[in-house]
């Protein structure tokens, strides 16, 4: 069940993540490994926190207890904006492989295969394990920004009652590994003119603007010198037969000739999934022919990947390139590299010019492969998506716009098409072929400057794990160390108060509402409004509720709900079990806006309080 990462079908999928999570766990155990966090990266690795819970609950912890325990020192880091992308098994399945783990952890069936569900008891819906990851995991994150925003939307169904922007999933941006994917001798050039950069165990970002001081005919000389390694890298493979296949000698011969060092040189190379629309730029074929084949300022294109074995669109894409590339107008002037591997990949991210990359809006998580290119001060055209929008810089690269013009993916296509032709015709050949008396493209060079000192520096994954540190693993580790003190103490009280509130929550009432009088349907900026709201809280203590006055823009039919304000009601009295909260709401903005009154279970202890997602409205 290991010799292929991705081969079988679903049921070989489900054992090698129980392998992956159980076995993970078990295997750190067996070599005396011992952690304060623990990272699940992707849903793939879930099983983990189960195996940790059964290992808690043998040193005589209650299930509740032990699923505290585990959440406080747990990160789920998911990698897809794909719903598709996040594995699924259907119940008949779980059961099969893990019908004796509910006894184990003390629990029942159903408690047990919910953990995987956003629906419980939905006998339809298969377990998720990204959905068991996040209710086993205290802190969550995307590998972007706007993947992190992305993320919202797929796992949002999680948390009721609370809105997509009001979701603790953060994010942390991937970076790359600077030696194993910068140049030796860009290396070399960077530590001569700025060693502290990344001489220390925190890479020092500013110290990277020093790439200024490089004189442009070093720096140029230095790219040039990879992309002739790349070219004769590209010409050696072609003389291999057992390389790649072609026509016939005589095509051969072509593409050797043809391919040259001195022109203008775009790269694309990556695993081939459909939505990176690698067939963008084959759009107009007599358009790209008159780019290709300027006798003035030519431009050629390498392209280079594999599409996953059951991706059957995704080798049709592939299937398109070669067919084109094998035209009378496009031979030796766009290339399709076979045998992708890391060596090919690590030339092309070094050598090539500029590095496209057309993926539908919002469908990249990250996108790595650019983050590599930067660093070797090869320019990047992009879609705003992905790591992208954080790092696109005017006069450092080239992007296409974040927001989408047609809702009909053919016709935003078509539009994406003829701006990529636009940008390389008036944007980047212009550039590219601006020379001097040395023949240098000075203006080229210091985009690539650009490109180093205020991109390049800030994708590292030396960065990276310094976000995970600050923004996560110190949090998780001081939470567990206060979760497990006094013999768990922490972990026995939140989980006796859950299921306190759980047991009595139904009976929690809203008894009256009173609202402000506004006039015409309008509040008034500077305006006290009062608000106050009655509960009764059953067989709950008059501190275990909380109340809220939730502000957001005007909900329109279809659209997200956008909460730009939640402002907390006071308990103003206590009349046995009925419990009154108030606020004089007092609004600080103009606009068009829709307020509700929300009520929720209230404890100071909870780290996020839609993990606990009791909710009602008023």
């Amino acid at each position: 069940i290991t010799h292929y990462l991705y081969g079988g079908d679903w049921e070989n999928r489900l054992k090698q993540e129980l392998l992956l999570g159980l076995g993970g766990i078990r295997a750190l155990r067996a070599m005396g490994i011992k952690q304060e966090v623990y990272h699940c990266n992707e849903g793939h690795a879930a099983f983990i926190g189960i195996e940790r819970i059964r290992d808690l609950v043998r040193r005589k912890l209650t299930f509740s207890e032990a699923l505290e325990v585990v959440r406080s020192s747990s990160l789920f880091t998911t990698h897809t904006p794909v719903p598709a992308g996040h594995d699924a098994f259907p119940e008949s399945m779980i059961r099969q492989y893990l019908a004796h783990y509910p006894d184990v952890l003390g629990i029942t069936w159903e408690q047990f295969i919910n953990l995987g569900k956003t629906n419980p008891n939905d006998p339809e819906e298969r377990f998720s394990m990204s959905v068991l990851a996040c209710n086993l995991s205290q802190e969550v994150n995307g590998v972007s920004w706007l993947h992190g925003e992305v993320s919202k939307d797929i796992l949002g169904n999680m948390w009721p009652g609370y809105f997509k922007n009001e979701l603790h999933i953060g994010y942390v941006t991937n970076g790359v590994h600077f030696p194993t994917w910068c140049a030796s001798n860009l290396r070399r050039l960077y530590m001569r003119y700025f060693p502290e950069g990344f001489s220390g165990h925190d890479y020092d970002i500013p110290a990277w603007q020093k790439v200024h001081d490089i004189p442009a005919a070093e720096l140029w000389q230095e790219r040039i010198f990879l992309k002739h390694k790349l070219v004769d890298h590209i010409r050696k493979r072609y003389s291999d037969p057992a390389q790649v296949r072609i026509d016939s000698p005589r095509q051969m011969v072509q593409i050797v000739e043809g391919i040259k060092p001195d022109v203008l040189t775009i790269g694309f190379a990556r695993r081939f999934a459909t939505y990176k629309r690698a067939y963008l730029l084959f759009t107009n074929l007599d358009r790209l022919s008159a780019i290709v084949n300027n006798k003035e300022r030519p431009v050629q294109f390498i392209f280079a990947g594999k599409a996953h074995p059951n991706d059957k669109p995704g080798q049709d894409l592939i299937k398109r390139i070669v067919e084109v590339a094998a035209m009378p107008q496009f031979v030796g002037k766009i290339l399709f590299l076979q045998n992708y591997d890391m060596e090919l990949a690590r030339k092309m991210v070094q050598g090539v010019d500029v590095w496209l990359n057309t993926p539908t809006r919002p469908l990249e998580a990250s996108g790595t492969s650019g983050e590599k290119c930067v660093m070797n001060g090869v320019l990047q055209f992009s879609v705003l998506d992905g790591w992208w929008v954080e790092g696109y810089k005017e006069g450092a690269g080239w992007a296409l716009p974040m927001e989408r013009t047609f809702a009909d993916q053919r016709f935003q296509d078509e539009l994406d098409a003829e701006m990529i032709y636009n940008t390389i015709e008036e944007q980047i050949v212009p550039l590219y072929y601006k020379r001097d008396e040395q023949n240098i493209p000075r203006d080229w060079v210091e985009s690539v400057k650009r490109c180093v000192a205020d991109i390049a520096a800030n994708f590292t994954t030396n960065r990276m794990m310094r976000d995970y540190e600050e923004r996560f693993y110190g949090k998780l580790a001081a939470r567990r160390h206060e979760i497990v003190a006094g013999d768990y103490m922490l972990a026995r009280e939140i989980a006796a108060w859950k299921r306190r509130i759980s047991a009595a929550w139904d009976k929690v009432r809203i008894v009256e509402v009173k609202q402000a009088k506004i006039d015409r349907e309008a509040m008034f900026v500077g305006e006290h409004y009062p608000f106050e709201i009655k509960i009764d809280v059953a067989d709950l203590r008059p501190e275990d509720i909380g109340a809220e006055l939730v502000v957001a823009k005007q909900i329109e039919y279809g659209q997200p709900v956008n909460v730009i304000e939640t402002v907390p009601l006071e308990r103003t009295a206590v009349e046995g079990t009925t419990v009154t909260y108030a606020l004089d709401y007092r609004s600080g903005r103009s606009g068009s806006f829709d307020v509700a009154l929300r009520i929720y279970p209230s404890n100071p202890h909870l780290p996020h309080r839609m993990d606990f997602a009791l909710v009602k409205w008023a």
